[in-house]
């Protein structure tokens, strides 16, 4: 007998199976996505906690008419599956391959690009809006975490979808966990509407009584009925989506796919924005996710047995060296505080929020917040040590900018995930840092070339009395090059070969490849200098000055864009000496163009960034 899942082909085709089956088929998806996962990596815990869920709207929705846009978009692999992407998954997060996050380009049944978090609303809210102009009746739903529903911009667009007069349906994915266990007000008030079933239980009873009175029964219950706003103000506190003005249903059993859509069939009749609250167990089905589901929320190939990763064993990474740095300084220094948003172990604060829990502050999904609450920190005599990944440290641009460096306030940025992360893809490449963050005032930029440098940066950040931002790459820390080991000076960079025609000037990770070019040249015949950029932003002129009198070809390497990078402030630099200059300037940096997902090293290859494309740009330069 063949499998059901094996009649899911395309769109829609859920429809066709027997709603008998509809519970076999869930833990058929479960079965595949647990040995797909095991085998390429990816995210395992909120995709096993979302495979009823996403039947459900599946089977309310007429795909792709219907738009649905998932929050972040990490848990959208059985929407994949349901879309006909099933044999595509051997290839999911690799070059080329299936993307581990909704993509338009991929499938028309992908309403909406997503990756970050927080977003859902205001999409679906667009859509919605868009549809209703252009006289369309296609549904609309949004799909949000409660982790998400911290993030201020899930507040604004809820605040917006309330004043919505056609239909658009939230579904509140509830399973008491973002990343890790969630945090603040609004966690808290969804924990008192999941536990709080006497509403839900006194309304079915009350209503079933009534009823049943003859004559009067349907008539007072009708009353009752249209009277639920004062019934659910007495046993829910606060209400808060029904005094904004969206219609609220819930909690439902996120696991119980015929009561999700009879809930989502309700939603659909109301003429205004209404938020379905569902209640999921994040890991549901894998008893290993089940009872650690931050540590298989994003993971590598692993053994289905034991629920160990199958991959090298552990090494020091960029992550646990900061996060030790940290702890070790903070025990010296009282003022030293840690900021993080909802990313305490991938940022590496579990020790320190261990070991100083009130100076460790998770603000939750709130980027914004974080960097102006780090700034009132910084301002009231502390010093904010604010640890988040680089893509999504840009989404708090305007706060960095206006709260920290307006007033040179001393907060440092432990920018993690900088550069190039590979399998997560665009949403999530951190290859924009050195040009959002070079063009502001009094902020001190900083890229280690290796372990040893990149405790002395983080130390001396943590003493400079100003803004500081260290960026450091994902994963295994590099400890070559550790015979060149210069005191960090402020502003200044660091000699690591002298020689002559030929200088790299390589910021932070790229100084490993630029130790492979510099070997390459050698046995062509050139004798490159090799410059450790240490210090983007104020950048080092002095040293420019210098190599300017031995020197025709200037090459930078970063892995950051090329628009706004370090490598056009060099050439901005020597453009304006006043004698003019015949140096040429090569710039090795990432295209104008988002990068995909794929493995580092196919990524660096791709753009050119691997030691062999070097040496053949630079040879073709001269």
């Amino acid at each position: 007998m063949p499998k059901i899942l094996d009649q899911i082909k395309g769109p829609n085709d859920i429809k066709k199976i027997d709603k008998t089956n509809l519970n076999e088929l869930a833990k058929e998806i479960r079965t595949f996505l647990m040995q797909s996962i095991s085998k390429t990596g990816g995210h395992l815990a909120s995709n096993l906690g979302t495979v009823e869920l996403t039947m459900a709207i599946h089977l309310s929705l007429n795909l792709p008419e219907d738009k649905v846009v998932w929050d972040v978009g990490h848990q959208a692999y059985t929407h994949k599956i349901l879309t006909g992407r099933k044999d595509n998954f051997p290839t999911l997060r690799q070059y080329g391959g299936l993307s581990g996050f909704p993509k338009t380009k991929e499938s028309d049944c992908d309403a909406f690009d997503t990756g970050h978090s927080s977003t859902s609303i205001s999409a679906a809210l667009g859509l919605a809006k868009a549809r209703d102009i252009k006289n369309e009746t296609n549904k609309v739903y949004a799909v949000i975490g409660d982790g998400a529903l911290s993030g201020g911009m899930a507040f604004e667009a809820l605040n917006n979808a309330a004043r919505l007069k056609s239909n658009m349906i939230i579904v509140l994915n509830d399973n008491n966990m973002s990343i890790t266990e969630n945090v603040g007000g609004m966690a808290n008030y969804l924990g008192k509407i999941r536990t709080g079933t006497s509403y839900q239980n006194l309304k079915g009873g009350v209503e079933g009584a009534l009823r049943s009175v003859p004559i009067v029964g349907d008539t007072v219950a009708d009353k009752i009925k249209r009277s639920k706003d004062s019934l659910k103000r007495l046993f829910i506190p606060g209400m808060l989506f029904e005094d904004m003005g969206i219609t609220y249903i819930g909690p439902i059993d996120g696991h119980d796919i015929s009561e999700m859509v009879k809930a989502f069939k309700s939603a659909q009749r109301a003429k205004k924005a209404v938020l379905v609250h569902v209640v999921t167990k994040k890991g549901k089905g894998y008893s290993y996710a089940e009872r650690i589901p931050s540590k298989y929320h994003g993971i590598d190939p692993f053994d289905i047995k034991s629920g160990e990763t199958v991959c090298k064993a552990k090494t020091e990474t960029y992550t646990s060296v900061f996060g030790n740095t940290l702890l070790k300084e903070a025990k010296e220094n009282q003022n030293i505080a840690a900021v993080c948003a909802a990313m305490p172990s991938g940022t590496g604060l579990v020790q320190f929020q261990n070991m100083f829990p009130e100076r460790y502050f998770d603000v939750g999904i709130a980027e914004e917040h974080a960097v102006t609450f780090a700034a009132g920190l910084a301002a009231g005599g502390m010093h904010p040590v604010v640890a988040i990944y680089s893509t999504f440290l840009q989404r708090a641009y305007d706060q960095i900018l206006h709260d920290v460096c307006l007033d040179n306030l001393p907060v440092t940025f432990a920018i993690d995930r900088a550069g190039i992360v590979g399998s997560d893809g665009e949403t999530h490449q951190g290859v924009f840092d050195l040009s959002y963050l070079s063009n502001i005032p009094n902020l001190t930029v900083m890229a280690p070339k290796n372990k040893q440098e990149f405790i002395e940066m983080l130390k001396f950040s943590f003493h400079h009395q100003g803004p500081t931002a260290v960026r450091y790459p994902r994963g295994e820390i590099y400890t070559g090059l550790s015979e060149y080991h210069a005191p960090v000076e402020y502003q200044k960079s660091e000699c690591i070969q002298r020689g002559k025609q030929i200088v790299l000037l390589a910021v932070g990770s790229m100084n490993e490849t630029a130790d492979s070019v510099v070997a390459h040249l050698q046995e062509k015949g050139y004798e490159a200098s090799h410059v450790n950029v240490r210090f983007i932003k104020p950048m080092d002129t002095v040293i420019l000055d210098e190599l300017l009198k031995e020197h025709e070809l200037f090459v930078t390497l970063e892995d950051n864009v090329q628009i706004g990078g370090y490598g056009q402030m060099v050439s901005d630099y020597l453009m304006t000496k006043k004698n003019g200059t015949n140096a040429k300037v090569l710039n090795i940096s990432i295209p104008d163009r988002f990068v995909e997902h794929g493995s580092t090293d196919i990524l660096k290859i791709k753009l050119g960034l691997d030691a062999d494309s070097i040496v053949e740009r630079i040879m073709e330069s001269l």
